[in-house]
């Protein structure tokens, strides 16, 4: 046996790199002798763990996905029913939700102090027409139960136009409503009245400064002209601090963008277009809403016909005198005290 042990480790053996024999090289560690099984046991587990994520993936995610769905279908929104029907003249803490509601969404509800009044419904009013697509012949001075519903769960107002400037105006003359952005947030979201469409004839007050009154008095002429806003694509030129009589009527704050086409402050906003062309705000909201704009701003004018681009920058019908008004000595009077004629870009 001993020989033929020795004769075993006289003979010639050809190494082979790529062979490992516990015979041949006994100090390898258990490791070596197992590191082929280790690998392809390696290579194993990870085709198993792909074929279960391809899985998962092709059945919806279902360790993931669904868990999260259920989770978020989970949460219930918290609102606060409403249990009448709100009406002009009413108070209380419901009516005061209604205007932190509108106040939140950038409907401006006028002071939050829980009376339903003139300043609150005029949001109401721009809420209806816009959000709810109301025809502004069918809003109302009311907030139902289903109303405030469809209200707290309103999503936010985004801009039918991306403008060159840094916020702008967008006014849709058929829901007879005016957004301000800043960019695509709303800053501003009111109620207006345009242009009438009609014609008009009628004896106005001109002030000093404004078209057709070159002189140092406040003069009154005869005018006839087209209540008309144009549509398209207009940009903030000129403004006015105060009350300003014009061509036009009477403006608060004034901000001009077409001509003589202001947005202005107005005592009377109703819900049908009724001015001699420029945009009526609340007088409440005409208070600030200079300051939420500045020259050069864009405005879009939209007509629900044709889009603002369509149109471009069509002036607006230019007026002319009355043939049947007799100018008499009464016609020019002093000028208002403390009236400004300061032009602020």
């Amino acid at each position: 046996m001993s020989d033929d042990f020795d004769n075993f480790y006289d003979q010639d053996f050809e190494y082979d790199e790529d062979f490992v024999g516990e015979d041949i090289h006994p100090v390898h560690s258990t490791y070596e002798r197992w590191r082929p099984a280790l690998a392809a046991f390696a290579v194993l587990i990870t085709v198993v763990a792909i074929g279960m994520f391809a899985n998962d993936r092709n059945n919806g995610g279902a360790s993931g996905s669904s868990d999260s769905t259920v989770e978020q279908s989970t949460i219930p929104v918290v609102t606060v029913p409403l249990t009448r029907t709100i009406k002009p003249g009413m108070k209380g803490d419901d009516v005061l939700r209604l205007q932190q509601r509108l106040a939140a969404m950038h409907f401006d509800p006028g002071p939050q102090d829980g009376v339903y009044g003139q300043n609150t419904v005029q949001a109401v009013w721009a809420f209806q027409k816009l959000i709810m697509q109301t025809p502004r012949e069918r809003a109302t001075d009311e907030v139902t139960p289903s109303t405030w519903a469809i209200m707290e769960t309103a999503a936010p107002v985004v801009p039918r136009r991306q403008a060159d400037s840094p916020s702008h105006v967008e006014v849709y003359l058929p829901e007879q409503v005016l957004v301000v952005f800043k960019g695509s947030e709303p800053q501003l979201i009111t109620h207006i009245s345009s242009g009438s469409n009609e014609k008009w004839c009628e004896e106005v007050t001109i002030d000093p400064g404004q078209d057709g009154n070159n002189t140092a008095q406040q003069i009154k002429e005869g005018i006839c002209g087209e209540a008309i806003t144009p549509p398209g694509i207009f940009y903030f030129y000129n403004r006015h601090t105060g009350m300003r009589e014009s061509k036009l009527g009477s403006m608060y704050n004034p901000v001009y963008f077409n001509y003589n086409i202001a947005i202005h402050g107005a005592i009377l906003v109703p819900l049908k277009p009724a001015s001699h062309g420029c945009v009526r705000i609340p007088m409440s909201v005409a208070r600030y809403f200079p300051a939420l704009v500045a020259y050069g701003d864009r405005v879009y004018v939209f007509d629900g016909i044709k889009e603002p681009e369509e149109y471009g920058s069509p002036v607006p019908p230019f007026d002319k005198p009355d043939p049947n008004y007799t100018t008499t000595t009464s016609s020019t009077i002093a000028p208002k005290p403390g009236a400004s004629t300061t032009v602020v870009p």
